[in-house]
């Protein structure tokens, strides 16, 4: 199904999303915003044992995507001078007893070197386990709530990676750190400053911050989970679930036109001073880490930028051109494929490469993790 205003035929991009449903996704939704206008279009399934396709105005879970909504309210937040992007955030919270070196841009940038609260992957193959977020446990536990307070005290109960600021490693610790910034500065909850600051401002009426609720509002696709257990598989729907355990590290609920028109605002100058967006864009130099977004040379050419995200049963991809004038944004549902965590981990990024070369033009590489 596609949408194709003033007899736009775009069969390329149609093409594109069928053959990420055939690679095992359940379902895919995707607009395209460039010099040719606007192009929506869904393929596969709403929801397994049904016809019918996503909705193309379809909410959906964006996953680590939330961190680039979470480092634009703290970076507003700097432009209102409420905070220091280089001061200590003990400044702030200091009932955790953090170091005293790691700063605001370290939590937005991943160089604080703190353990991230779902579990650690180092180079030599070493796993150290954090909260569970797969598997049979996981399942067990979808409906827990977890208190952000919980999960930075697990996180710094652990060996911290590297001293502030040596390293970079994504750690989703960071941003739940700076959820409770800026609760601490502002005296209002995260929900509420988003509403504040980007949602009310931009009309972002499809986009939530859910809190503790394992609720997602109406349309949506179905995300499925497919695991192993005591050697059998297993499928779940994990539509509902409580996403408070990965908290504003990647919690929040949107559709593929809202991050369209929040990443272009966004690029385009109109949500941060010239200065904090160009602090923004300038990326560290291991894997082109930003404040909250990914910066990357295309192979054919151009800069993109973007943060995709995604858990079990759920991914979303969001990019853009520098000047917020083209875009792609997209979900993508897990579905019963036989797909194991590596399995789907590859087919995601197989899907992120080819649906940026059809729109930007060049060759996106594989550096973004998926969590």
């Amino acid at each position: 199904m596609s949408l194709t205003p003033a007899g736009q035929d775009r069969p390329e991009l149609q093409k594109a999303i069928q053959q990420i449903v055939d690679s095992g996704f359940a379902g895919v939704q995707l607009r395209v915003h460039d010099e040719r206008g606007e192009w929506v279009g869904s393929a596969g399934v709403r929801k397994l044992g049904e016809s019918a396709e996503p909705a193309i105005d379809g909410r959906f879970r964006i996953g680590s995507t939330t961190k680039t909504f979470t480092a634009t309210v703290v970076l507003q937040l700097v432009a209102e001078g409420r905070i220091g992007l280089d001061s200590p955030v003990d400044d702030h919270l200091p009932r955790f007893g953090l170091d005293r070196r790691i700063t605001v841009r370290m939590l937005l940038q991943h160089t604080s070197g703190l353990f991230s609260h779902t579990g650690e992957y180092y180079e030599d193959g070493t796993v150290v386990p954090g909260i569970p977020w797969q598997g049979q446990e996981y399942v067990d536990r979808r409906f827990h709530t977890y208190d952000p307070e919980e999960l930075v005290r697990l996180s710094l109960s652990k060996p911290a990676r590297f001293e502030p600021g040596a390293d970079w490693s994504y750690s989703n610790t960071n941003y739940v750190l700076a959820k409770l910034l800026i609760e601490e500065v502002t005296g209002r909850s995260l929900a509420e400053e988003m509403q504040r600051l980007i949602l009310r401002p931009l009309g972002l009426s499809g986009t939530v911050v859910p809190g503790t609720s394992p609720e997602i509002p109406e349309p949506h696709a179905h995300g499925y989970y497919r695991y192993e257990h005591a050697g059998r598989w297993n499928v779940v729907d994990v539509t509902r679930f409580n996403v408070s355990w990965v908290s504003a590290a990647g919690d929040m609920i949107s559709t593929t036109e809202d991050l369209h028109t929040f990443f272009s605002a966004l690029m385009s100058g109109k949500l941060l001073p010239d200065s904090l967006l160009a602090e923004m864009r300038t990326p560290h130099p291991k894997l082109g880490y930003g404040l909250g977004v990914f910066v990357e040379e295309l192979d054919g050419g151009g800069t993109v930028l973007h943060h995709n995200g995604g858990f079990f049963g759920w991914a979303a991809l969001m990019y853009s051109t520098p000047d917020g004038r083209r875009t792609l944004t997209a979900s993508l549902t897990g579905g019963d494929a036989e797909l194991d965590f590596a399995a789907t981990a590859a087919a995601f990024q197989q899907a992120q490469k080819a649906l940026v070369k059809e729109v930007f033009g060049g060759q996106a590489g594989s550096t973004e993790p998926a969590r």
